[in-house]
């Protein structure tokens, strides 16, 4: 009887410890979960974040691992088209994105922003053999490229009150400027400074058209819940860090030869 009882008690010790070992093991993967915060970039956004020898990089990119680092996160990159990662971010699959995303009203109800780290125009080019186009009143009847659902476009259909420019969408970056490229439209909208970036970086025959149609303070959005409440206040809190101790404006220099993190007039 004894030996039955000695044998039960031994079992049941077990069996506790295994209970231990799976519970410090869910509790293992679940601070490893807390831990790691899901971002999604095109991928094809230079130099915001673009593929270099197979790896992601990018001014967003690098300014994100940087903050990540120091709140002690691991970034876990999702790529997708524009309209594609701002849908899953609406859709809490991922934390936030870092592409260059504008701070508007529209936007500002859906989610919640850091405070800006970065400015743009919005501005339109046009094929350097388009002679006949050096204002922006010269696009009008002209069709105008750029990528769907950005907010980019939003602001050349305000700036075109009366529709006078044709505007053109694309699922990517690449479709909507190889278009200006090769003359197959007659303009392309984006960022001022991805913009002159990019014509420098390969020497492609596109020129500025006027001034830019709008201005934007581009921040990082997060989902309207706890969650992203507390991933924007921390965000914002290294964000402001980074001005302070020059990172950030060294970091825009890196990639655009300029500082774009100060507020620019319009």
């Amino acid at each position: 009887m004894k030996k039955i009882l000695s044998l039960g008690f031994s079992l049941l010790f077990v069996l506790a410890l295994a209970a231990c070992g799976d519970a410090k093991q869910e509790n293992t993967s679940t601070d490893s979960e807390q831990k790691t915060i899901r971002v999604g970039s095109t991928g094809q956004s230079y130099p915001n974040g673009y593929q270099e020898n197979g790896k992601l990089t990018g001014f967003d990119v690098e300014l994100t691992e940087l903050i990540a680092e120091d709140l002690g996160y691991k970034v876990e990159w999702v790529t997708s088209d524009f309209s594609g990662i701002m849908g899953q971010l609406g859709s809490g699959k991922l934390d936030t994105v870092a592409n260059a995303v504008a701070i508007t009203p529209e936007r500002q109800e859906q989610f919640h922003f850091t405070e800006p780290y970065s400015y743009y125009g919005a501005q339109i080019v046009t094929n350097t053999k388009n002679t006949d186009i050096k204002t922006l009143d010269d696009l009008k009847g002209k069709t105008v490229s750029g990528v769907l659902g950005s907010n980019n476009i939003a602001n050349l259909e305000k700036y075109d009150k009366n529709g006078d420019i044709k505007i053109r969408t694309y699922e990517t970056r690449d479709g909507a400027m190889q278009d200006a490229i090769n003359n197959r439209v007659d303009g392309y909208i984006n960022s001022r400074p991805i913009l002159v970036a990019e014509i420098k970086k390969n020497d492609l025959p596109l020129t500025l058209v006027g001034d830019p149609v709008a201005y934007e303070n581009v921040g990082y959005p997060f989902t309207k819940t706890e969650k992203g409440e507390k991933f924007k206040e921390e965000f914002t809190t290294e964000i402001q860090k980074l001005k302070e101790d020059g990172t950030l404006a060294k970091l825009s220099n890196k990639y655009f030869g300029e500082d774009i993190t100060t507020e620019s007039g319009e």
